[in-house]
């Protein structure tokens, strides 16, 4: 039921609106929502926009009106916990109308299909909360059933009673659950009757603001991701993520099924320093202070929890979150972070030394890392003369690499960047490049143009590597694709993210249209659209592609190309890749803590391929322990080619890293560089990459020895 409720929340419904059905007892239906000639102009507007200024140039006709309606019904029962296979039937009506009906300004299809869905909701909902102490009570968890996770291609219940059996597992999964969570027998109906009593008590606020929006994004989501329909509610609160990232934890949400689930954390901010909170991690309870009671938040609208998370700045909220990472589903782990600003300069980027043996010798490798693409627009203004930004700041770092610490080549740190100023991208790019273009950007008119270092000028021509993950992101990737494009140096790492396309706010009669308009590509032609940057060289991926990334949303635009730009290349990469691949794939593969990303990997894959879960309550804790072995393994595994004392369970390591947080900083701040696998494997490469570049020179200099000698 939560996960119904939250997809109506993902698109602006408040579940705030279901508030009266738990109070107890029989309750008036309510009151038909109707729409306004204000919502009718305004959805007249919003076709208009997109058919003649959306990159996708999709007509809404007969096709795109089916996918509609059927989108619409999903959005507002995706887990098919309320319509029965005839209610679904009779909405058949308005399959091919809706389209015609629309442009027009008529919107009874969607709003006569919402006022089914609310007495379908109401009903339902009212018996579960009356039956649910019986309902608890008379669960048997040594029967042998199973509770389906993927609902997709689960047919409509034919009558009432497959909805009853659907219902009684649903309600017979979160007892199980909070039973592995050592949740005490007695508070599980007091917390499972107070969590839709939260849930619900939103209700009555739904209003037609809500329905049309709701209506309004079942299809604008066909066009593409990014593009939504912003009521005028949802346009006031529209940067609220950017507010919570300045004051609060730092860190961006959004909502998944019955989850507020962490979609990234801002560099530098107070959970990214804190360091335990991880994107894809889900909070399902928040308290305030030191000692506040934890309320629970599954279920909740987004704007609701991150106002419990929001707070002034020193304050400390902690948050109980479901790990990512974790492979029993019912660990809970316990996160305090001290509210905070988000500072410019905090911001920075940042350079340190690594020194990388090579035989006798050590390289030394240059590290820049850049956790946004700044500048402060507001002293550039000003025509103040030091007003910061990336470009400035790596190009003083750069210089100090090569003059104070004379490294021999450097390591461009791109990962969890997830963009930030074009102006920047560009810029920056300059810095590595005689000159030259660095992204195109197309139109939806289908007009391109070019962006890039215009004039010839100094750069750093050494080696180069930049370091990408599943989190770099939009300018990131123009910057990396760049790089790449010219053969100015290696890209390592996981495949980016994938976001290449801009958007626009249309103001409308009522609300906002963000629109996608443009599009990125490379200097090559290739978009950084839904593929991302694909790396030279791939490490293990350390979060998943079908949670995270522009691929892992529906309707995302495809991957495409235009035509190149005549461009410099620098090197040529290609005639040492194999060979910097060799020597990369020879020394991960006695790397212990290479071995044990690629195992964590392959457990994660092993637990997304879970189809349902046992109700057998014997079976469910042995699921559990079967993946707490699993994964003990994988640790084991690591400290035994590490030489270091085995543990005898997953909480010794918790343990572990207890007593490391009371270590001295400095002690601390040198195991967190040790434990950077994928940087020094980075410098490895840059290392690789220089020995092999000398070889090559010494090879074909003059005096120099030759394969014909």
């Amino acid at each position: 039921m939560t996960q119904i409720l939250t997809k109506l929340a993902r698109r602006g419904l408040p579940i705030a609106l279901l508030a009266g059905l738990l109070a107890g007892g029989p309750l008036p239906a309510l009151a038909l929502i109707e729409y306004t000639d204000e919502q009718r102009e305004t959805i007249v507007e919003m076709l208009e926009q997109l058919e003649e200024r959306h990159y996708a140039k999709l007509r809404y006709d007969d096709a795109l009106s089916s996918q509609h309606l059927d989108n619409y019904i999903d959005s507002l029962d995706s887990g098919k916990m309320f319509f029965t296979a005839a209610d679904v039937a009779e909405f058949e009506r308005y399959r091919t109308s809706m389209d015609n009906e629309l442009h027009r300004g008529g919107l009874d299809s969607g709003f006569n299909i919402f006022n089914r869905f609310q007495q379908r909701l109401e009903a339902r909902l009212s018996r579960v909360v009356e039956e649910l102490p019986d309902t608890v009570a008379a669960m048997d968890f040594s029967v042998d059933e199973e509770y389906q996770l993927d609902t997709d291609d689960r047919p409509w219940a034919k009558d009432d009673a497959e909805l009853d059996d659907r219902w009684r597992r649903h309600l017979k999964n979160q007892v199980l659950s909070l039973r592995l969570a050592e949740k005490p027998s007695d508070d599980i109906v007091d917390t499972l009757g107070k969590r839709y009593r939260n849930q619900l008590q939103r209700v009555k606020q739904y209003n037609n603001q809500d329905v049309f929006q709701i209506y309004a994004n079942a299809l604008t989501e066909l066009y593409d991701p990014h593009t939504n329909y912003l009521s005028p509610r949802r346009s006031e609160n529209f940067n609220i993520n950017m507010s919570l990232s300045l004051e609060g934890i730092g860190a961006v949400l959004q909502l998944e099924d019955e989850y507020t689930k962490v979609a990234r954390l801002v560099p530098a901010g107070p959970a990214d320093k804190q360091g335990d909170l991880n994107p894809s991690d889900r909070i399902v309870a928040v308290a305030q202070g030191e000692d506040g009671e934890f309320q629970d938040v599954i279920g909740w609208r987004l704007d609701e929890v991150v106002e419990l998370i929001r707070g002034p700045k020193g304050s400390t909220v902690r948050l109980q979150v479901l790990p990512a990472k974790s492979p029993n589903s019912a660990a809970r782990k316990d996160i305090t972070i001290v509210r905070n600003k988000v500072k410019l300069e905090e911001q920075a980027a940042q350079k340190k030394v690594l020194e990388v043996p090579n035989g006798d010798e050590t390289i030394k490798v240059g590290v820049i890392d850049i956790p946004a693409f700044y500048i402060d627009f507001d002293a550039m203004r000003r025509g103040e003369k030091d007003y910061k930004s990336t470009t400035r700041d790596v190009r003083k770092l750069l210089d100090e690499l090569q003059t104070e610490d004379q490294v021999d080549g450097v390591v461009i740190d791109l990962r969890n960047n997830g963009g930030g100023s074009l102006q920047e991208a560009n810029e920056l790019t300059g810095l590595f490049i005689e000159y030259g273009p660095t992204v195109q950007i197309r139109h939806s008119s289908r007009r391109v143009w070019r962006d890039g270092k215009r004039l010839r000028g100094p750069y750093y021509d050494g080696p180069l590597v930049v370091l990408i993950n599943r989190l770099s992101a939009s300018a990131s990737e123009i910057f990396a694709g760049a790089i790449q494009d010219y053969d100015r140096g290696l890209i390592v790492g996981d495949r980016s993210f994938g976001k290449g396309t801009v958007q626009t706010l249309i103001p409308l009669t009522e609300g906002q249209l963000k629109l996608t308009e443009s599009k990125f590509y490379r200097i090559s032609g290739d978009s950084t659209q839904h593929r991302g940057v694909v790396p030279d060289i791939t490490f293990p991926a350390l979060y998943d592609h079908e949670e995270i990334g522009e691929s892992a949303l529906d309707h995302a635009l495809n991957w495409d190309k235009i035509n190149p730009v005549r461009h410099r290349r620098y090197t040529d990469i290609d005639s040492v890749l194999p060979e910097i691949t060799r020597l990369f794939q020879q020394r991960s593969g006695s790397n212990p803590d290479f071995v044990y990303l690629e195992d964590q990997v392959a457990l994660a894959e092993e637990s997304r391929d879970l189809k349902s879960l046992p109700l057998n309550e014997d079976a469910r804790r042995a699921l559990a322990d079967d993946q707490d072995s699993k994964a003990l393994a994988i640790e084991n595994k690591r400290r035994a080619a590490r030489g270091e004392e085995l543990l005898t369970s997953l909480d010794d390591e918790v343990d572990e890293e207890a007593d490391s947080e009371e270590a001295p900083e400095t002690e601390s701040e040198t195991e967190a560089d040790r434990d950077d696998v994928l940087l020094t494997e980075a410098g490895n490469i840059l290392a690789d990459t220089l020995v092999l570049r000398e070889q090559r020179y010494a090879v074909h200099s003059p005096g120099g020895s030759s394969d014909k000698d």
